[in-house]
């Protein structure tokens, strides 16, 4: 153990009520870590906004999760201990290194933390990602609470250099985003460890990487013992009438809704400890196995010949809790609480002043075909807009649309759109992919100078970095139009997300070009630029023909039957003010009572309000 892991049981150490990802950072903090990167996501974003309040750490947003656990093996091979996080998908772009590291091992501990997310709160699958530590062959641990968040990132990294490998630590939203008390310990500062060069360990030519693979199941030999006798797995004897597998959140559910079972607490799932859950089962009549999404546990101990339930009783979709177990093995019937009566829905939509917002009403409008992408944006597929028609990864908005326009009616193409964090993280190669291969496709990149869904994290079109503040930077590293350019695209157009008929004239003007395009719609995210332009009013011109609710704005409502503008929440963007067909909506000045009609005189056009 380090210096840092015998500080935690000191008592004389304050306590700190930490979030998992604040543990998880807190814990590599204590391990000694000098380098950690990721790429903002749900529900990891936290680990690497906590990780950059620590000077000693070196703390990046990388652009993607690839380039993520590429830097961090980087610093790892130098001789330092590196972390990478990312959310579950995340894995997914990050899977070519991390089969590769698996074999080439490490220098300096490496500790890959994977936050999956069952119950998709914010993604698009609830993909089980122990399955790719079995794939992979690289260990995993797992948590149930803070606390053991931030000692198992500080034994994942003694693992990581005692058997020279990767080490997978998995969170759920639950672990993630849930606090508890922890007791922290000092930071341990590990000696760097000297860099040899040995291109047979890092280089995976196949002549080396053959050798490689050999080391590692020999590794992996190793690591299974270590599993069998792990010292954080527990056996939890109660009554011997029925025993419980279960591991990470699903522990705690566990334990609440089945305090009578005894338990087998899996800390170590893979390499998965069969010996000690084969003991475990020997002592109970009836064995049961609680875990969320896929059947991981239970395929494992059913391999091993012993009789077990779990996914007979259990679904494979959405979160496990307390309630759900009871129903489920013990067949009780809580009481359910309907929604409180008088509340109204409260679908996801568009902040306020949002500058997404008018690209995606005149996409709805004109009923494009939209591929779409992964960011805030997302929420164009629901109501009111229904203005896009696919949503499936990172980047697969232009190379979907590519692909539907090879196929398409010129008067049917489909449009790609994509956020400016998107864009760096996967939308360069289906740039490069549309002008090499001669595609007609039009590229929306909805620039809003952040990476808005996850917490308002700068990317490399922003002008800022981790730990800084907007407008730090003159100019963003990345200037988007010319590096379209660079790649190709001749037609690259700069509109202002406001200037609805400027936004109409540039897609109408490219959708059936029959050459790429890209149209950089650029407006500040309201959540980053606070700023408030002035408040608009609907005057007695109206006739109630709702058009203006088709901007799904929050500030648009109505009050005793007529449509108003709540002065509190709108942030004076003016795209009301442009689509409404009778002009009355208008700028408030302070002679406007908080409802009513807009003063005589004005004559400042829907633009002019823009700008």
């Amino acid at each position: 153990m380090t210096e840092a892991t015998e500080n935690m049981s000191d008592k004389r150490k304050g306590l700190m009520f930490l979030s998992g990802n604040e543990a998880v950072a807190r814990g590599a903090w204590e391990a000694g870590v000098k380098v950690a990167t990721s790429y903002p996501g749900t529900p990891a974003t936290e680990i690497l906004e906590a990780l950059g309040g620590y000077p000693e750490v070196d703390c990046e947003w990388s652009v993607n999760e690839k380039v993520a656990l590429e830097v961090a093996a980087g610093a790892s091979m130098a001789g330092v201990r590196a972390l990478a996080s990312m959310k579950q998908v995340g894995v997914n772009v990050a899977a070519d290194p991390l089969f590769s590291t698996a074999y080439t091992g490490v220098n300096g501990g490496l500790v890959i933390v994977t936050a999956d997310e069952p119950g998709l709160h914010s993604s698009q699958n609830e993909q089980d990602n122990r399955y790719y530590a079995k794939a992979a062959e690289i260990p995993m641990l797992e948590p149930t609470d803070s606390q053991e968040c931030l000692e198992f990132v500080k034994i994942a990294f003694d693992i990581s250099e005692q058997y020279d490998i990767p080490v997978f630590v998995r969170l759920t939203t639950r672990i993630c985003h849930s606090k508890s008390v922890v007791r922290p310990g000092k930071r341990f500062e590990p000696t760097r460890k000297q860099y040899v060069k040995q291109a047979r360990k890092f280089s995976m030519v196949p002549s080396n990487a053959v050798q490689r693979h050999f080391d590692l199941e020999r590794r992996l030999t190793r690591l299974e013992a270590l599993a069998n006798t792990f010292e954080h797995n527990a056996h939890e004897m109660r009554s011997l009438e029925v025993g419980v597998v279960t591991s990470g959140i699903s522990y705690r559910n566990v334990r609440e809704a089945l305090p009578d079972f005894s338990v087998c607490k899996i800390a170590m799932t893979w390499p998965f400890p069969g010996q000690f859950v084969r003991n475990f089962a020997s002592q109970v009549k009836k064995l049961y196995v609680v875990e969320e999404n896929m059947p991981f546990l239970e395929e494992e101990i059913a391999a091993l010949g012993i009789p077990v339930e779990g996914k007979q009783q259990l679904l494979r979709v959405g979160e496990l809790s307390a309630t759900t177990l009871r129903r489920r093995i013990l067949h009780v019937s809580p009481g359910q609480k309907g929604p409180v009566e008088g509340l109204p829905p409260r679908p996801p939509q568009f902040c306020p002043g949002c500058s997404h917002r008018g690209i995606f009403y005149m996409l709805g409008k004109k009923k494009f075909v939209v591929s779409g992408d992964i960011g805030c944006y997302g929420l164009a597929s629901l109501p009111p807009y229904n203005a896009m028609d696919s949503l499936i990864c990172m980047g697969a908005s232009i190379t979907m649309a590519h692909g539907f326009n090879k196929v398409s009616d010129p008067n049917d193409r489909a449009v790609a759109v994509i956020g400016d964090s998107t864009f760096v993280h996967s939308g360069l190669t289906g740039i490069a992919n549309l002008v090499y291969n001669g595609g007609v496709t039009a590229v929306i990149v909805l620039d809003n100078g952040v990476t808005a869904m996850t917490g308002h994290q700068p990317n490399p079109a922003s002008t800022w970095k981790l730990g800084g503040k907007p407008g730090d930077m003159p100019k963003p590293t990345l200037d988007i139009e010319a590096v379209c350019r660079a790649m190709g695209v001749e037609d690259v157009t700069v509109v202002d997300a406001y200037d609805m008929a400027a936004v109409d004239r540039a897609i109408e003007g490219r959708k059936s070009s029959g050459r790429p395009a890209v149209i950089i719609v650029r407006g500040p995210c309201t959540m980053v630029d606070r700023r408030r332009r002035g408040a608009y009013m609907v005057s007695g011109d109206c006739v109630r023909c709702r058009t203006c609710f088709k901007l799904g704005c929050p500030a648009i409502s109505v009050e005793e039957d007529a449509v108003a503008i709540l002065e509190f929440l709108c942030t004076g963007c003016g795209i009301c003010a442009q689509v409404c067909p009778k002009k009355a909506i208008r700028k408030a000045c302070d002679s406007f009572p908080d409802k009513g009609k807009a003063a005589a005189g004005e004559d400042e056009s829907p633009a002019d309000k823009v700008k």
